[in-house]
């Protein structure tokens, strides 16, 4: 029985009519596979370039309103907390760790709620809108003022919950986004270069904040300690913190735009929406740079109701997840990459709240004024950045696609086991440059290692229909380690120290727990799949003759169903 082929009007050299390539092909199927084909084996171009930008922007914002805090807090302590009865000057520990905690649980919700949502009404929908709370929020915080009605660290904990969440969006939407438009070749490099952001993130937080330090130096000079920061002073601090909040919202601001303007991706197009000549259009907009597709609307509309019943994709839906996530073949995946990224954070969270402890040993943790005091940590946490964080994050770019993802997270997790384990039980027999280089060593096989990794792998190894909802699950387990590192873990090294002591003696303990996560890392990451050059159809389950082919992945066509449609077309 033959189908009447449909041609759609338009078409040229710049918008290529991508429909009428198989619109001789009657098997919607069949279109499909030739239509991902070109998205997975098209040369890297500038169109690749563009998503990673855009993507990666959102990444920048992340990091930089996540790390900023650390400065923050310090200033906020010389603000609002100048005549406090002790440690004047200082923000108390329970304020320090709500604020920073209020950010990770804000993030569990956004990376749960937006990954879900993104999977039900489409990744083009939600896209943007994650941009415009955490800016919303950003501002907001900046404008924070104290008053008799409500603290200032409960009003700047509710920006930061609703900021969180914005930021928890961003993890799903812009690796599925980036994961789905990527050639397969490169798809690793292209996700890595998206995460990567971060560390320029964490980069220009430190950098605003020596900038605005150096703007407000005369002012900082005339008090020798934070204690002694009011008049001229104390006005200068409670600028510089609101400037290096708001600055987050700048380049949020700039890519705002091109999120609300990206087009959907076309494989949920495909699986989810299940409209084939809208996809296969969207598909050549992407490479021409255009927002989206435009298919003749009433071919489009016939061709989707014809293709339904022989689309060999199933339609998503509640009691298809949990029965797809039942399976031990599809649920063991789910817990490798929730509980690889759920293991890291544990620690790479846990290690960063010492980071006083190493701007000491570098000398950048005082200062003979609160000029000094502000420029030595914005320099040393520049120094901390640049040494460890960044190198690895770009030789993971730079590598993941040829050694891939799987050995360079075990090699990661097996490396940072074995250097929480010489910080640990080597603690006190270690100088000061010994555990300096440590320090460095273990922020570059984080980043060289599972914390690039674990982002990656979910946004590949899963089906379209569940793709945002699975990466989004497998981020929330890594925040909700964060918030255990900082409200359980973390206070534990202070054990044993006198009331009101900065002393940590209980911190060699704490970096063999750390240890211990580490190394239960290596069992998590055996129940991943090696995800290099492999199309995320293949991955999926969806392709016969592949090692990874599941045949619960595709539904049988209902045969009858398809009769009756071809004899009345």
């Amino acid at each position: 029985m033959s189908q009447i082929v449909h041609k759609t009007a338009g078409g040229n050299a710049a918008f290529h009519n991508f429909h009428n390539d198989y619109a001789h092909i009657a098997d919607p199927n069949e279109r499909r596979r030739l239509a991902l084909a070109e998205i997975d084996k098209a040369p890297f171009g500038w169109y690749h370039v563009r998503a990673i930008v855009v993507a990666g922007i959102g990444f920048f914002t992340d990091a930089y309103d996540l790390f900023a805090v650390n400065m923050v807090t310090s200033m906020l302590g010389v603000v609002f907390w100048h005549n406090a009865h002790s440690s004047p000057g200082k923000i108390p520990t329970k304020a320090d760790t709500a604020i920073k905690v209020s950010t990770s649980t804000g993030t569990v919700i956004g990376q749960v709620g937006f990954g879900i949502l993104a999977d039900i009404v489409g990744r083009k929908k939600m896209y943007g809108l994650e941009l415009i709370l955490i800016i919303f929020a950003t501002v907001a915080q900046a404008l924070s003022a104290n008053s008799p009605a409500a603290s200032i660290v409960g009003v700047i904990v509710f920006w930061r919950v609703l900021m969180g969440i914005g930021i928890g969006g961003d993890y799903p939407l812009s690796s599925i986004i980036t994961s789905e438009f990527a050639t397969t070749k490169w798809r690793g490099a292209m996700m890595g270069s998206v995460f990567a952001m971060q560390g320029i993130g964490q980069f220009a937080a430190a950098m605003v904040a020596l900038v605005v330090t150096a703007g407000f130096k005369e002012s900082l000079m005339t008090a020798k300690s934070v204690d002694k920061c009011d008049g001229v002073c104390g006005l200068a601090v409670d600028k510089m913190w609101r400037v290096v909040v708001g600055f987050g919202a700048v380049p949020g601001c700039i890519a705002l735009y091109y999120r609300l303007t990206i087009p959907e991706t076309p494989r949920y197009t495909f699986d989810v929406d299940r409209d084939v000549v809208q996809a296969s259009s969207d598909v050549r907009a992407f490479r021409t740079g255009a927002h989206k597709g435009h298919p003749d609307e009433i071919t489009r509309v016939r061709a989707k109701e014809n293709d339904e019943h022989q689309l060999e994709i199933p339609k998503a839906s509640w009691s298809d997840f949990f029965s797809w996530v039942c399976r031990w073949k599809n649920g063991k995946v789910l817990i490798g990459t929730a509980g690889s990224w759920f293991l890291l954070d544990v620690a790479f969270y846990g290690l960063g709240l010492n980071n006083s402890i190493i701007l000491t040993q570098i000398g950048y943790a005082k200062g003979e004024n609160v000029y000094k005091i502000f420029y030595n940590q914005a320099v040393g946490n520049l120094i901390i950045t640049c040494a460890g964080a960044i190198p690895g994050y770009w030789f993971t770019v730079a590598t993941v696609d040829t050694i891939g993802r799987k050995p360079i997270q075990l090699a990661g997790f097996g490396i940072l086991t074995i250097i929480f384990c010489v910080i640990g039980f080597a603690y006190h027999h270690l100088s000061g440059q010994a555990l300096l280089a440590l320090y460095v060593l273990a922020q570059f096989f984080f980043n060289f290692g599972p914390n690039a990794t674990t982002f990656i792998v979910p946004g590949e190894c899963f089906p379209t229909r569940y793709r945002s909802t699975a990466h989004g699950i497998s981020a929330a387990s890594g925040k909700v380690g964060s918030i255990i590192a900082q409200v359980l873990i973390g206070p534990l090294r202070t054990r044993g120290a006198p009331p009101g002591s900065t002393a940590s003696p209980w911190l060699n303990h704490v970096m063999q727990i750390y240890s211990v996560f580490m190394f239960a890392g290596l069992f998590t990451t055996l129940l991943i799949p090696e995800t290099k050059r492999k199309t995320l159809e293949q991955l999926a389950g969806e392709i016969e003759g592949t090692p990874e082919y599941d045949p619960d992945n595709v539904r049988s066509r209902d045969v009858g169903k398809v009769e009756q449609v071809l004899r009345s077309v």
